[in-house]
């Protein structure tokens, strides 16, 4: 079998037979230790466990030395933005908005390499990677139709290709958060609500599908998810001076296919960069103030960023939105999941000047010999654009209210302590001890927290794992990072955060509040093969053990056979309506 540029083969029709449980996923999929997709049979890395330290490398793909990628030989471009199909007035406050969306998640194929008759397969949403930008207003609720209309199964590797979506940074209903287990398989779609109240920031949704995340996200099923206010709109740049970059990396077989080696469940290292789907891409700028979101969408991958001028830049946003104040920084860690919203100031270089973004990298990665470089920007001599008043602006107070950042340590009721290792009898990734199966076995009930909503408390993350760092991401909440052992006070995490980059030897302190939802949500690594075997377990917020939940992750908001229509769930009051 072989995917098509508009999806799966002609002819291939899913069924419900092919429909299985989560529970027999477990005893198929999660014991996977290594995928080769395309024949990737000829990788130097092979089941390379990643020691202590970086390891160098010339190279990962199995590509010909004349058909590989090469730095700033491409143009930087960014993904479409995605436009709601219909708009209509939220019910409940006829002064808000309800805007629906639409996304199919369909195999296609995608030009990544020079040689243009090497196509790439690749699984996106609306067939590209990365897929559509959604952009909303804070208050405007969202309805999100995903569309799961990829092949049954993976035709390279053979895992079912069922999804979830997770709206990553959203304080979303457990029944739409992209719970791992509430998976969506092929012809099926699911209605993903999302509220829109947390304050500005930067949001990407992706696949969470249990023990498949990591080839699925790999594969190109990640977008960003912008949510605006007037406090943001008014001290950053917007529109075009503000710039999506996903960050990902990519390994290839000599056929120009993706290459997939999870290293023996450590986790992906590709050798060529790719930013908004290309290698290292080169984007001409003016001279004036650019913001630029930072996304790292690696599956394993850490960087250390910085520019190659020496010159600091701006932090002004972490994951949950802005800092209380900006933060020079002249270099900052940037795990997968993590996003940091920073501004660079281009009025003091010349025309013609190139500013390159590197990658110092970090402990525990693998290195080739380009992935210390990310992209390039060329200053212009062109008119600059002055017509919004941020193109000269380096804004230093933000949001000295942030409600997480003003959370102080006495106000934590409970302090919990998780240890994050590697299992040396079952090679399993835990946290306590526990894994997502330890999960599935209690009939989705076990937690290992049950915090009261609107309650506080401290939680403290131990890498006692070694080689390897962990970026810990709590759903459902905002935390502030108040410390922890044998790590920095970094300035750059001085934000409200949801991953938190746990290194090797490190423990974090993390500061919370749990609401605005009762249910069920997930802890889990977001280096994706730890993720996928089996390094995820979840708490409960607000409600007993055992108790019936109308927001149950798996049974509120299920999904249904995929009719071909886009049609929102409340199909009425529209103030616009189009073709989706």
């Amino acid at each position: 079998m072989r995917w098509g540029s508009q999806g799966f083969h002609n002819g291939y029709r899913a069924s419900l037979g092919d429909v299985v449980s989560p529970e027999r996923e477990i005893m198929s999929v999660s014991r996977r230790q290594v995928l080769l997709f395309g024949g990737l049979s000829a990788l130097g890395v092979g089941a390379l466990t990643v020691p202590t330290g970086s390891v160098q490398a010339k190279s990962a793909s199995a590509l010909p030395d004349e058909q590989m990628p090469l730095p700033y030989r491409t143009g930087f471009t960014q993904a479409p933005v995605l436009k709601p199909y219909a708009v209509s007035r939220n019910p409940d406050d006829y002064e808000k908005k309800i805007n629906y969306y639409s996304v199919t998640q369909v195999a296609a194929t995608a030009s990544i390499l020079p040689n243009k008759n090497l196509l790439t397969q690749i699984l996106g949403y609306n067939g590209i990677f990365p897929g559509p930008t959604i952009r909303v207003e804070r208050g405007t609720k969202a309805y999100l139709r995903v569309r799961n209309q990829m092949p049954a199964t993976d035709p390279r590797a053979g895992h079912l290709l069922y999804s979830s979506t997770h709206l990553h940074g959203s304080a979303s209903l457990p029944q739409f958060d992209g719970y791992a287990s509430d998976i969506v398989h092929t012809r099926f779609a699911k209605d993903y609500e999302y509220p829109n109240d947390q304050p500005a920031r930067t949001l990407w949704y992706h696949d969470h599908a249990v023990h498949n995340t990591a080839p699925n996200v790999y594969s190109g099923l990640v977008g960003q998810y912008h949510m605006h206010d007037d406090l943001e709109r008014g001290l950053l740049p917007q529109g075009r001076f503000d710039v999506a970059v996903t960050i990902s990396d990519a390994m290839f077989a000599e056929n120009g296919e993706l290459g997939y080696d999870d290293n023996d469940q450590s986790g992906v290292y590709g050798d060529v960069i790719l930013v908004n789907g290309r290698p290292w891409p080169v984007m001409q700028v003016q001279r004036r103030i650019y913001r630029f979101r930072l996304l790292n969408g690696c599956v394993s991958r850490s960087f250390r960023l910085r520019l190659d001028t020496g010159d600091p830049v701006l932090m002004v946003a972490t994951d949950g939105g802005l800092m209380p104040r900006s933060q020079e920084v002249s270099q900052w860690r940037h795990a997968s999941g993590e996003r940091y919203e920073i501004l660079i100031d281009f009025r003091n270089y010349q025309p013609g000047q190139r500013i390159q973004l590197m990658n110092l990298s970090n402990d525990n990665n693998v290195d080739y010999n380009h992935t210390d470089k990310i992209m390039a920007f060329d200053v212009v001599d062109s008119p600059v654009d002055t017509s919004d008043p941020t193109w000269n602006t380096l804004p230093i107070e933000l949001d000295p209210g942030n409600e997480v950042m003003a959370l102080k340590s006495s106000d934590a009721l409970i302090r919990r302590h998780f240890r994050l290792k590697r299992d040396d009898r079952t090679n399993m990734w835990t946290i306590d001890g526990q894994t997502w199966a330890d999960v599935v076995a209690s009939n989705y009930q076990r937690i290992v927290a049950n915090p009261e909503l609107n309650s506080t408390e401290i939680w403290e993350f131990e890498n006692s794992s070694g080689g390897w760092f962990h970026p810990m991401h709590v759903h459902l909440v905002d935390f502030k990072i108040i410390g922890g052992e044998n790590r920095a006070n970094y300035a750059y995490e001085q934000g409200p955060k949801d991953v938190v980059y746990v290194g090797e030897g490190e423990t974090a302190h993390l500061l919370m509040k749990f609401g605005p939802h009762r249910g069920r949500y997930m802890i889990h690594c977001h280096n994706l093969p730890h993720e996928d075997h089996d390094m995820m377990v979840q708490f409960r917020v607000g409600t007993a053990a055992l108790e019936p939940s109308e927001n149950d992750p798996m049974k509120a908001g299920p999904s249904r056979l995929d009719d071909g229509t886009a049609l929102p769930p409340f199909p009425d009051a529209y103030d616009s309506v189009g073709t989706p």
